[in-house]
């Protein structure tokens, strides 16, 4: 650790100014601009493709999907924060809080699911054929995906759809709302009682996780899940629930390594923490890989035919290799690169990783939706359809980035109403 040797020392103050730097603002400049491009790609492979713009619907799904957990995978990652502790939380909090704040616009993403791929039929099978008898002999649909829609009915169909959408985001809008609201008015404590902030924020926040636990399971069983209504898994919600935290941690860190070329966070964003963060980060890539494997392990051995097909679609006819590269992505090279404690101290290292964890997340979501429909499953082909997972996403999250660097500069960078904060002002030492 000779390297470290010469560490930075931290001012023991705070700096005067603790909003984003200037240069967030060139970010979002360049966000948008990326996402019209991308956007106006999208709209003409659309026009092209000459499928009725169902693979447009579809990728609008994977980007939904991608923001939304972005957004509140931000809001669980903030509540796990408060309820563990640690300095790490201290910096990380108002990046996650940023997140939070562009459910709005998450929101907007939804509708068009909500209103074309459900209440239209675009994307669910079972919303466009609920009558299952008549799409049955008229061959419109398998035998077994007649009795799973027959035998689902009770929960897949439009009015629990749209229910259970509208209360898990009515209830995770109110979260998001208090969340923010008690970290301003903890701020703007002239004498903070920490020990009272922290009880509050741990009451809150400990139901808050087992909440939006259950509500994410719900939700993805509707969006995700039933596009395959034969499809089942008691683990699922859990994948997805650890998947966004992966995602969302492998951001923050990004965010942070950007913005530390400037105060605030320049002056607050030790090696010591990026450490910590580098740690978790590999909890969360073994995490992942674990539930990823045991599922498959206890579905395989299994050998059921009512679960085997759903890995069958996206193993065979080529698609083994995009399953072999989500692998790779997902667990392989993070795992390798994150054992280096010197890699999680480096950030333009760090940062690379990170990339790899965030772009894992966009293809694992591609490998998940894709395959459900009955042109792609065991049929990994190209076309110009195809092409829109490439530009459609990309779009959205783009305009999700726009939005998320405006909610960045709304806030100081630094809560300054926290027990951590001494420490993390300290002078760091070779061996932090």
């Amino acid at each position: 650790m000779a390297q470290h040797s010469n560490s930075e020392h931290h001012a023991k103050t705070l700096p005067a100014d603790l909003s984003a730097p200037a240069f967030v603002d060139t970010w979002r400049t360049r966000a948008l601009i990326i996402g019209c491009i991308f956007l106006a790609l999208a709209i003409i492979l659309g026009f092209l493709s000459g499928d009725h713009w169902s693979h447009f619907l579809r990728a609008w799904l994977h980007g939904y999907m991608i923001c939304f957990g972005f957004c509140c995978g931000g809001m669980a990652l903030l509540m796990v924060q408060y309820l563990s502790g640690g300095k790490w939380g201290l910096i990380i909090r108002r990046p996650l809080e940023a997140m939070t704040r562009t459910l709005p616009l998450v929101f907007l993403y939804f509708l068009p699911v909500g209103i074309f791929g459900m209440t239209f039929g675009r994307l669910y099978i079972w919303s466009k054929y609920a009558d299952w008898a008549t799409a049955l002999k008229e061959h419109l649909i398998t035998i077994d995906q007649a009795h799973a829609i027959h035998f689902k009915h009770a929960i897949l169909n439009p009015v629990g759809f749209w229910c259970t959408s509208l209360v898990v985001f009515t209830i995770i809008g109110t979260y998001v709302f208090f969340l923010n609201k008690l970290s301003l008015k903890r701020d703007a404590d002239p004498e903070p009682n920490f020990r009272y902030w922290q009880v509050k924020f741990e009451n809150i926040s400990g139901f808050g996780v087992l909440l939006y636990a259950i509500m994410l399971f719900i939700s993805v069983i509707y969006w995700v899940m039933s596009l395959d209504p034969n499809w089942y898994s008691t683990v699922y919600g859990f994948q997805f629930l650890v998947g966004e935290a992966y995602g969302v941690l492998a951001l923050s860190i990004l965010t942070l390594i950007a913005l530390s070329k400037a105060d605030p966070i320049k002056s607050t964003f030790r090696v010591t923490e990026q450490h910590d963060m580098g740690k978790l980060c590999f909890a969360f890539v073994m995490l992942n890989i674990y539930l990823a494997f045991g599922a498959f392990l206890i579905i395989w051995s299994g050998n059921s035919p009512e679960e085997i097909p759903w890995y069958l679609d996206r193993i065979r006819g080529g698609w083994g290799v995009i399953a072999t590269l989500d692998f790779v992505f997902h667990w392989l090279l993070p795992f390798t690169l994150l054992l280096s404690a010197n890699l999680k101290r480096i950030k333009s290292r760090l940062a690379v990783v990170c990339c790899i964890m965030i772009f894992a997340r966009y293809w694992d979501m591609f490998w998940l939706i894709e395959p459900n429909f009955k042109d792609a499953a065991r049929n990994l082909h190209f076309s110009i359809g195809i092409l829109e997972y490439a530009t459609l996403p990309v779009a959205m999250i783009s305009f999700w980035m726009a939005y998320y660097f405006t909610q960045l500069k709304k806030r100081p960078l630094i809560a300054v109403n926290d027990p951590h904060l001494p420490q993390i002002l300290e002078p760091e030492h070779a061996h932090a």
